[in-house]
This record gives structure tokens, sequence and C-alpha cells, in this order.
């Protein structure tokens, strides 16, 4: 191991991921600009959302285990320097069809990096303090994300061209980046054959994890699609509400979304995972009705408050939710369970969004907020149901076996277990 030790690659691994998702969200505030500019309809502007979501979701699926044989290094490094030629991809864009183009560009890198910088926190993790990789691995997303909703907001105020500095200022961050990986970064895995068998789509639930995804997954769908909405039109949303406020409010409303969820990973990670996820779909209804509430009453601050609700509900439901899914996967099969929960997440994120930009092509954004509001909250309703009565089967089940048991646990291995084989919840090491 070089001087730096483990803490310096911790930190640069970490730093990857802040900016890798702040250059997703930095054109979030930048739709205006390009609507004004090029008159782009709200269709288009969640068709070049889209476009990168599903290019990055096409990068997971099939480069998710590349480091794992060609080693974190290089894939990093050329990850980082492709997604600089995107920025510069998007800094010379002069119509839909480009945007889109660097867009897809960008999602095939920021797919790519971001699948190698997690498993090199994971490789990194202090074995002193087990679990911060899964920590950072949750909240630098929600981090980046805020980030660069805010400096491309600042930049569209306060610099010339901001649909050019700011993603210039992005690729300087990336190259600088992949030269500190070539030059600090200590290669964390032993390369080995496979690189190219490895780039086959792979993404299966492994049998432990089916019933947990299975539940909490009508909430993952609300609450990735209610982040789709702000991500792509929540600038278009703040100009409805308020035609006359600021256009750096358009972008600050995502910016709300952002950094309330990175504060609710954090603040909730000491959770149960099926609490965290109860108490984030519980926040879906309460967060889309309050954003009407905000478009009846022509009241900014409402679309804000419910902005920071939505934030919380995302939150919530993203790390309990993959935290129960993932509690009883084999190391073997977490991979391929993590792609599928991906899958689901960024088809969420992604093709709710287009269709809001459909029904707002032909019935404006107000009927098509009303539209998204009820399907988002249905979906949260129904996760809340399903985790509810789930939940009390399991204990009705648990406490009926631990009664023909004599309704004794005993601890074995610093594990509670039922007699006679029954084993509880805490068996597995997960606080569900």
């Amino acid at each position: 191991m070089p001087p730096t030790g483990k803490r310096t690659p911790f930190a640069l691994n970490a730093s990857v991921l802040v900016a890798l998702l702040a250059a997703s969200s930095a054109p979030t505030p930048l739709y205006p600009v390009y609507q004004d500019r090029w008159g782009l309809s709200a269709l288009s502007v969640t068709v070049v959302f889209s476009a990168y979501t599903l290019a990055l979701l096409a990068a997971l699926l099939t480069t998710g285990a590349l480091s794992d044989h060609l080693g974190r290094r290089p894939v990093l490094v050329g990850s980082l320097v492709l997604e600089a030629v995107a920025m510069a991809a998007l800094a010379s864009a002069d119509g839909a069809g480009t945007l889109i183009a660097a867009r897809v560009l960008q999602g095939l890198a920021t797919g790519a990096a971001t699948s190698a910088a997690g498993a090199a926190l994971v490789d990194l993790d202090p074995p002193g303090r087990p679990g911060r990789s899964a920590l950072t691995n949750s909240i630098a997303p929600a981090a980046g994300m805020a980030a660069g909703v805010l400096a491309a907001t600042l930049l569209i105020r306060y610099a010339p061209g901001p649909t050019v500095t700011v993603y210039l200022a992005l690729a300087l961050v990336f190259l600088l980046q992949a030269a500190a990986i070539s030059v600090f970064a200590p290669e964390t895995t032993r390369p080995h054959a496979g690189a190219w068998r490895s780039l086959r789509p792979r993404a299966a639930v492994s049998p432990p994890a089916r019933r947990a995804f299975l539940i909490s997954g009508a909430g993952v769908v609300a609450v990735w699609a209610l982040g789709g909405f702000y991500s792509s039109l929540g600038p278009a949303f703040v100009h409805l509400v308020a035609p006359g406020a600021p256009q750096a409010a358009g972008g600050m409303v995502f910016f709300t979304l952002s950094l309330s969820a990175a504060v609710t990973v954090w603040t909730t990670r000491a959770l149960r995972p099926r609490t965290a996820t109860l108490l984030g779909c519980a926040a879906v209804p309460a967060a889309v009705a309050l954003s009407l509430t905000g478009m009846h009453l022509v009241s900014l601050p409402a679309v804000f408050a419910a902005a920071l609700l939505a934030g919380v509900a995302f939150g919530a439901v993203a790390q309990g939710s993959m935290r129960m899914v993932l509690a009883r996967v084999p190391e073997s099969d977490r991979s391929t369970t993590l792609a599928a929960y991906y899958v689901l997440s960024y088809v969420a994120m992604s093709l709710p969004a287009v269709g809001a930009g459909v029904l707002t092509q032909f019935y404006g954004l107000r009927t098509a907020a009303h539209l998204y509001a009820a399907l988002v909250a249905l979906l949260a309703t129904a996760a809340l149901l399903t985790l509810t009565l789930t939940r009390t089967g399991t204990r009705r089940r648990s406490t009926g076996r631990a009664a023909g048991s004599g309704g004794r646990r005993v601890r074995s291995g610093g594990r509670w277990r039922v007699p006679c084989g029954v084993v509880t919840p805490w068996s597995h090491g997960s606080k569900q």
C-alpha cells in the first residue's frame, strides 16, 4: 500500500461519485434556457433527461463487473476521460439532437465510472469502521446532485455563457480526478480474464431477496418517478406556479429535493430498513398533495416544502428498500440483484417522466401534474399497505412458532435464535 494509506484513495473515490452525480443534475436548471433558445417542448426535455438515465442503466447492466476483470483504476480513468468528453459535447450542443447524443455518452461514462468507484469504496472499507462504504455510496449521489444543481444555478445567475461554463468546469474536474486516480489510488482488486464475457447484461433477483423486492417495489417506483418529475419538469412546474419567479428558482427546487434526500439518508441510517421504507412511503402522498396545493394556491413556498418532503421520501425509501433487498443476498448474487434493483429504479425515473412530457404536450402541465401525482400517491399507498400487512403476517407467524417452542429465544454465536431451528430476522443481521 502506498504511503497515502486508505484514507486518501477512499476520499478520492467518494469525490468521483459526487462529481459524476453533480454532472448528471447540472442540466436541470438549464432546461428552461434550452427551451427558450431552441424552442424545445416539455416532451423534448423529458426525452433528453430519459436518454441519460437509460444509457446509464445500460452501462450499469453491462459494465458493472468490468472493473473486477480489468481493475478499478483503468476503468475509472477511462470512464472519467470519457465523462470529460461528454462535458465538452454538452458545452458545444446546438440543438435537441446533439444534446441527446451528449447525454447518452454521459450516461454510458457515468454508469461505468460509478460501478468502479462504488466497488473501490467497498474494497477500501476500513476494517475498524465497517459499513462506511455503503453509507458513502448512499449519500454521495444525493449530495452530488444537490451540488450540481446549485453550481449550475449560480452560474446561470452570475457567469457568462452558463450553458458552456458549467460543463467546461466539470470537464476540468473529471480530468483532474483521472490524473489523481492514476497517481494516488492503488489497485484494490486482482485483474483476471473474462472481461469480454462480463459485458453480457445481467440482472436477476436472488431468491432470498425476492420477497423484499416485491413488497418494496411499488415504493421504489413511486419515489424514483417523483424524482424524475422534479429533475426533468421541476423548473417548468415552478414557472407554472410563479411565472414571475427568478429563473434560478426552477433549479433550486430540485436542489431542495436532492439535499433533503442526502440528509435523510444520513439521519435514517440507524433505522430498521422496513421502518425507513415505511416512513418514506408515508411521506409521498403528503408531498404530492402539498405540491398540488402550491399549484392551486399559487404558492412557491408550498412547492419548495413539497420538494423538501419529496426528498425525505426519496432518501428514506431508497436506502431502506436497498437494505431490505440486499439483507439476505449471498455475496455471489449481490451484483446481479443490485442490477435488478437499479433496472427498476431507473426505468421508474425515466419512463413516467416521458409520459408526463407527452401529457404536457397534449393537455398541459397542470393536467399532467394532477395525473402524475395521483399515480405516485397510489403506488406509495400500495407499498405502505403491502409493507404493513406483510410485517403483521410475519409477526403472527413468528409468534406462533415461538409459542410452539415454548416462546423461548436463546442467544447463539451472538445471534438470537428460536429453539427447534426457527430463525428470527435478527439471525441474518437485518433490522427489518
